[in-house]
């Protein structure tokens, strides 16, 4: 059976005039379990973005070491006042905690009921109800199958649209209705949160009038990316550097075009080139069979660091698939979308092909090792081996 791992992701709106979001996602991974932790501050602005992000902090902290859910929503029930005005507590919340094999609890205070993605279809998980302190809150146990996808969100989701393009907010069957149509196959928990809290959004009219977050965690297979840039310092060492780059298990991508030649040698291939230009910016792909995705280097790095921060951005809702067909939009989408494990095999060699150019050794690793700083941002694990 195939290696099953938890993939998270999430986005958020702010309130309209608001340079903070009053919602805050928290994500920790210790051992076997991830917990993510989606805590809606009262109101909006500094003060609701302080407590969401003491709930959300303290809450993933003792849940990711194990403390019971019941004794985290104790704690924080006990901690947090509650407005004297309204009698509502300071925070809601949502909290995730599930193993590598789907197991899990979902428990949930005052946000909008999670949505579980089964099977191509959004359906209701089933819910205990607990006291806590006073508190109602809600429980379910889950058991989650490979590509099933967790969702959590803030009440400003169901507050899209209120009172501009919908008299009463967004329902939740037309919330699931939606998602049914638009979620496709493959999708991962980042982009399924981006189109969520893109038609909310859209609903608001690029207004929001309420903080939106949507968070989303999926359980799915592991998925192993190598790829190999730049040349070693040894020559002598080529054949080993390729060997151990293709003894990698799953896909295989080589950037740079003294790379490719190094990689099709060892291979007995030949390296075929793209005469196509889907991006002018962007140089063409190469072919090499037995690898997946061949492409130039340095400029090719560079776009695809480029998308990365687009990516891991909060707050950017363009669509996190890449449908073009140009060099690095064809890598992010391996990397970004695909990879949940990432071996980068970076040559220090000096590249010939870059005499007389403004670019040197110093510059390609630092684009490597941003790059991998944004990817394990995203939640990938990523391993740096330098030669």
């Amino acid at each position: 059976m195939a290696e099953l791992c938890i993939e998270y992701g999430c986005t958020s709106l702010n309130h309209i005039g608001e340079e903070l979001c009053g919602d805050k996602v928290e994500v920790a991974t210790l051992g076997d379990y991830t917990t993510l932790v989606l805590a809606d501050g009262l109101g909006s602005g500094v003060k609701a973005n302080i407590l969401a992000t003491l709930t959300s902090k303290i809450l993933c902290t003792l849940a990711s070491n194990e403390v019971s859910l019941e004794e985290c929503v104790e704690t924080i029930i006990q901690t947090l006042p509650v407005c004297k005005e309204r009698s509502l507590a300071y925070s809601t919340f949502s909290i995730i905690h599930v193993n590598r094999q789907g197991v899990g609890s979902l428990i949930e205070f005052d946000n909008p009921q999670a949505i579980l993605y089964h099977e191509g279809k959004c359906i209701d998980l089933e819910r205990e109800e607990l006291h806590i302190c006073d508190k109602q809150v809600f429980r379910s146990e889950l058991h989650l199958s490979p590509e099933d996808v967790v969702i959590v969100m803030s009440d400003g989701t169901i507050h899209a649209g209120m009172g501009v393009v919908l008299n009463f907010g967004w329902d939740r069957n037309a919330i699931m209705a939606h998602l049914n149509r638009a979620i496709t196959p493959n999708m991962s928990a980042r982009a399924i949160a981006c189109l969520f809290a893109a038609a909310c959004n859209d609903l608001y009219l690029d207004k929001p009038g309420d903080d939106t977050t949507v968070a989303a965690i999926k359980l799915r297979e592991r998925l192993d990316v190598s790829l190999m840039v730049g040349p070693p310092v040894n020559k002598e060492s080529d054949n080993y550097y390729v060997e151990q780059f293709m003894s990698r298990p799953g896909k295989k991508v080589v950037c740079g075009g003294t790379s490719s030649q190094i990689v099709a040698r060892y291979l007995g291939k030949r390296v075929k080139t793209s005469f196509e230009f889907p991006d002018r910016e962007v140089p063409p792909i190469g072919f090499i069979e037995g690898i997946d995705l061949a492409t130039e280097g340095v400029i090719t790095l560079r776009r695809l660091l480029e998308l990365s921060e687009k990516y891991i951005s909060l707050n950017d809702l363009t669509p996190k698939t890449f449908n073009k067909k140009d060099g690095a939009s064809l890598l992010a989408n391996v990397l970004f979308e695909e990879a949940t494990h990432i071996t980068f095999f970076v040559g220090q060699g000096v590249n010939a092909a870059h005499q007389g150019l403004p670019i040197d050794i110093t510059m390609k690793l630092k684009l490597v090792e941003h790059l991998a700083q944004n990817l394990r941002a995203m939640g990938k694990e990523v391993v740096l081996n330098y030669h």
